[in-house]
């Protein structure tokens, strides 16, 4: 097993695990913060094998999924790495999706067996009443996952080969029933590779990780990622505005992975890290969703920590595209180029087009999902003839190849026959000063056939109004282009990464 940032990893996620605990087994790979504890990597191993060979001892075949109801914890993550190295296929549950969603992919994914969490026991019985389906749960919160004599030695591991399933998580779901991707052993290693060369990570680099692992930026970026390179990752619960900076500071963490709407509570928090944390930390990186150049600014102008803009879906194990690391060029405003993958802009054709021409973006590459489980249409829609895989984002390269994200297929606001992205009004009201969360969507309208609406969270204090938000983006972008109304809420709806969902909001205002 070798590191090559020009060659995707071969093997599989047991083959790896193998090899970390083989050649450094001492080395602290996991911290958790929610109990002190640690891992090392020969302890992630025996402690993954042991799962892995008492689910074999229960019957379940290769392939098979194997769902995870808990959040961030240090057995959660045993349970997910039990499951990649015993050749079962680790299904997550979002936590934060509710009943319906919950109760669809325990059904969907046929899991006979289910990791419980104490604190999710309520939660669980809620996504029962949305299904017939009712897996044997494991409980996930004892010392010992599996109490009781096994005669272990007696129990042979399944071969697990590079294609074979490791992964089923479950998209948002913002338009229907979420749809489950299907990763293999080797496009979740891709997914870990990619990262680990865009940010040049080295055994030496500490990664904070404060996404939860049912995300797939939690999962591929700082679980696997560190995997690839050797490093080690300090794993929360979720994320905390008061103890994020210290967290850092006493684990002396370098480079960490957050979203947009974190950068905006950061820069608005009193909080700052000390100034040896600040220079051990080589760079933030910022995914999930479109990081306004406002909220870059604001966070570096405050911190003097660079901050990564990426770009990654579900369906190409988090990460395509990446800036990349000072000295090198970043483009505020843009996820970045293609790395570790190939990314193509196509037309309504499905064909490439020219540079500065807007149309949808396409990554074909080894971190591309397999398919979509049982669901053989979508998986047909979202692949081109030549193996493109479309991911409904439109957008344009320049002549540097970087990617510009000009808005969702789905989320584009029509108004009077012209396109508007909603990223644009986005970008417009994280202008204000006191705009921590900022989100347009489309209503409709009997005149323009769609109106824009937005919805905002301010700092506390704030006296912002809809009137004085409304004439900002109309001095940045003209009348047309701005919203009609702004509401001032005290949270956005927001999925598993924090990413806003700009498609509820019309449901709730």
């Amino acid at each position: 097993m070798k590191f090559d940032p020009k060659i995707p990893p071969k093997g599989t996620l047991r083959d790896w695990i193998d090899f970390r605990a083989e050649t450094t087994p001492d080395i602290v790979s996991h911290h958790f913060l929610t109990d002190g504890s640690q891992l090392t990597w020969g302890e992630l191993r025996e402690a993954a094998r042991d799962v892995a060979l008492r689910l074999t001892a229960l019957g379940i075949a290769k392939g098979e999924s194997v769902a995870i109801c808990k959040p961030n914890s240090r057995n959660a993550i045993i349970c997910l790495f039990g499951a990649f190295y015993g050749g079962f296929r680790a299904t997550p549950l979002n936590l934060a999706a509710g009943p319906t969603a919950m109760g669809h992919a325990i059904s969907h994914s046929q899991s006979r067996y289910l990791f419980l969490g104490k604190s999710q026991v309520s939660t669980f019985a809620a996504a029962l009443e949305e299904t017939d389906v009712h897996p044997c749960t494991i409980p996930a919160d004892r010392d010992i996952l599996f109490p009781g004599p096994v005669k272990l030695q007696t129990v042979d591991l399944h071969e697990v080969l590079p294609n074979d399933h490791a992964l089923l998580m479950y998209t948002s779901g913002t338009t229907g029933l979420p749809k489950g991707v299907v990763h293999t052993q080797s496009s979740l290693l891709a997914g870990g590779w990619t990262t680990a060369v865009a940010h040049q990570l080295t055994p030496e680099d500490h990664a904070m990780c404060v996404l939860p692992f049912y995300h797939i930026n939690g999962l591929c970026v700082t679980l696997i990622a560190p995997l690839i390179s050797g490093g080690a990752v300090s794993i929360a619960l979720k994320f905390s505005n008061t103890r994020f900076w210290s967290d850092c500071e006493e684990l002396e963490v370098t480079w960490f992975s957050i979203v947009p709407t974190i950068i905006s509570h950061l820069s608005h928090s009193d909080r700052v890290p000390n100034d040896a944390c600040k220079n051990r930390i080589r760079f933030g990186r910022s995914a999930s969703a479109p990081l306004a150049p406002e909220t870059q600014k604001g966070f570096e102008d405050k911190f003097y920590i660079p901050i990564v803009e990426t770009m990654g879906l579900t369906e190409t194990a988090a990460q395509i595209l990446s800036n990349p690391l000072p000295p090198g060029m970043r483009k505020i405003g843009s996820p970045g180029i293609g790395y570790g993958n190939e990314i193509a802009i196509l037309d309504h054709e499905k064909k490439p087009v020219k540079t500065g021409v807007i149309g949808e973006l396409a990554v074909r590459g080894p971190n591309v999902l397999l398919k979509y489980l049982d669901n053989e249409e979508a998986t047909k829609a979202t692949f081109t003839k030549d193996g493109w895989m479309r991911t409904g984002d439109l957008g344009y390269l320049d002549k540097d190849n970087y990617v510009f994200v000009t808005g969702r297929l789905k989320e584009l606001i029509i108004k009077g026959g012209e396109n508007i992205a909603p990223r644009e009004i986005d970008e417009a009201l994280y202008a204000h000063k006191d705009v921590i969360e900022a989100a347009a969507f489309a209503r409709p309208c009997e005149t323009y056939g769609q109106r824009i609406e937005a919805a905002v969270r301010l700092c506390n204090g704030s006296h912002a109004t809809s009137d004085e938000l409304i004439a900002l983006c109309e001095q940045k972008l003209g009348k047309f282009k701005s919203p009609d109304f702004v509401y001032v809420l005290s949270e956005l709806p927001k999925g598993a990464s924090g990413k806003i969902q700009r498609l509820k909001l019309a449901e709730m205002v």
